[in-house]
């Protein structure tokens, strides 16, 4: 049975003193000077300013993709003249060889390349909670969905390795030493921190956010030394797990549940 406190100090990087009174009706920001005016614009035309939202990172998505597709591009155009004057098998198979290869260096690349974007976000392991259109749940949202780019297009495919490590140490999660993590499934890495020996199984969910009474809120999972995280177990936002604690399979551990350590073995 899971212990739950509502003491948000529990956790030492949460920040405290941020629960406050929010209007998650409001069309104004509390905000001052141009971030006032802009907020109060994102929530006042919601829709349109959505798709202004976007641009940014969309513009990400193009650069990233023509960035890590221009290894193989290179490669498969290469052999494409090279093999020009051979039999036609012998082009086809050459090519398809080229182009498997080309995917193979897409995703090393894209591993590499998502991360320097995320790198230019304000959103760095901080907590907090407010309203869903808000200037920051903008950074928010862009971290999140660099991360879905490369999941989506590439990471399913080499987890576990140690590539699906370097990815979400490079976007902001820290993972400890001989940390296994078998799964696709996370959301907010700069949110998520595992310490050392921690083995996540395979489709677990862990998120560093969630979504209560139309207001959003960014807390930080922690998994202690040694603890396991069943198969397809999801843990959400403001969850401790303690040293040598086992989630089991399927388990839910909703925000504000604290494992405590487990005696040693």
């Amino acid at each position: 049975m899971s212990k739950k406190k509502n003491n948000l100090e529990d956790l030492p990087h949460i920040e405290s003193g941020e629960k406050k009174r929010i209007d998650v009706h409001a069309t104004t920001s509390e905000l001052n000077g141009i971030a006032g005016v802009l907020e109060s614009l994102l929530r006042k035309f919601k829709g349109l300013a959505f798709i202004f939202a976007m641009i940014p990172i969309a513009i990400a998505y193009v650069f990233s993709f023509t960035i890590a597709i221009m290894p193989g591009y290179s490669i498969v155009t290469s052999l494409y003249n090279a093999t020009s004057s051979s039999h036609l098998f012998v082009q086809a198979f050459v090519v398809s060889f080229g182009l498997a290869v080309s995917y193979l260096l897409y995703g090393i690349s894209l591993i590499l390349i998502v991360p320097a974007f995320n790198r230019l976000l304000p959103l760095k392991s901080k907590s907090w909670r407010g309203n869903w259109f808000s200037l920051n749940t903008i950074p928010w949202y862009y971290h999140n969905a660099l991360v879905q780019l490369v999941r989506y297009t590439f990471l399913d495919f080499v987890t576990p390795t140690p590539l699906n490590i370097l990815f979400y140490r490079l976007m902001g999660m820290k993972i400890g030493k001989n940390c296994v993590v078998n799964t696709s499934n996370i959301s907010d890495p700069c949110l998520i921190e595992l310490e050392d020996n921690v083995t996540i199984g395979g489709s677990a969910t862990i998120f560093g956010h969630y979504a209560q009474g139309g207001f959003l809120v960014l807390a930080p999972v922690l998994i202690k030394r040694g603890a396991t995280v069943g198969l397809k177990a999801s843990i959400m936002g403001d969850v401790v797990v303690g040293e040598r604690v086992v989630v089991k399979p399927h388990d839910i551990l909703l925000p504000k549940t604290r494992l405590p350590d487990k005696g040693k073995q």
